[in-house]
């Protein structure tokens, strides 16, 4: 159904939410997922999980601020399975507070993490993938990339970061190289766990309850990568039928 059977998948942010959604699609599907994430206990758990699947899984520690732990998960893919067919960056954070609290510590995270983790992806798999004359780039970011909420300023920013450098690589990659920006609505996942202001807190739980399924991600990003070679799924946008948060 989805065309995944034997490719090899790199997926950063793995041990929950999207990420882990998406690795069990993958690997139910016959696919060979490269999990790297914090949580250790998460993934091998993940791992145990999925240990009669038609794929399979292996996995990595891995900070996305740090490029060269980045090129040590995309190494072991290549080690372990002599190629990579997709990096799914998809590692991201969002402690949502006004400007005028000055979370600067915050905003510092959102910016190391949102963006400089997928510049870091890219930056560790671009020269895989020109070596092999092949690859798929899908980056994730949020409908915050093409709107801004209150208390959300610096997360849309990072995330129409991730758009604009997604659609930079597009034009840039050569021939063989495909880019998707996956661009999430609201979707069950542990981001809003770590807001520590409590009026935006407080407002998230009220906007959240018509959440999509981390599932309803996975599919979007298996659909993309299941298309022949000759088509590059460029941007989809996937939010919840219920109208409350558009």
């Amino acid at each position: 159904m989805f065309n995944v059977k034997g490719k090899v998948i790199v997926i950063t942010g793995a041990s929950s939410g999207i990420g882990a959604a998406t690795a069990r699609l993958l690997v139910q599907n016959g696919a060979h997922v490269v999990l790297g994430a914090r949580r250790l206990d998460r993934l091998e758990a993940l791992k145990q999980e999925l240990v009669n699947a038609s794929g399979s899984v292996i996995y990595k520690y891995l900070d996305v601020t740090k490029v060269v732990q980045l090129r040590e998960l995309i190494e072991l893919a290549v080690q372990t399975f002599k190629q990579v067919d997709v990096i799914i960056n998809n590692a991201g954070v969002m402690p949502l507070s006004k400007l005028e609290e000055l979370k600067i510590d915050e905003w510092n995270q959102m910016i190391d993490v949102n963006i400089k983790g997928v510049l870091n992806g890219i930056a560790a798999g671009l020269p895989v993938m020109q070596k092999q004359a092949a690859g798929h780039f899908i980056n994730i970011a949020s409908t915050g990339a093409y709107e801004v909420l209150p208390t959300a300023a610096v997360y849309c920013a990072t995330k129409y970061a991730v758009r604009a450098i997604t659609d930079g690589l597009r034009q840039e990659a050569s021939t063989g190289i495909r880019v998707t920006l996956i661009s999430p609505g609201v979707t069950e996942s542990e981001l809003a766990d770590h807001i520590s202001d409590p009026a935006a807190r407080e407002a998230m739980i009220d906007y959240r309850r018509n959440a999509l399924p981390a599932l309803a991600i996975a599919e979007a990003i298996v659909y993309a990568i299941g298309q022949p070679e000759h088509v590059d799924v460029n941007e989809l946008i996937v939010r919840p039928t219920a109208k409350e948060n558009i």
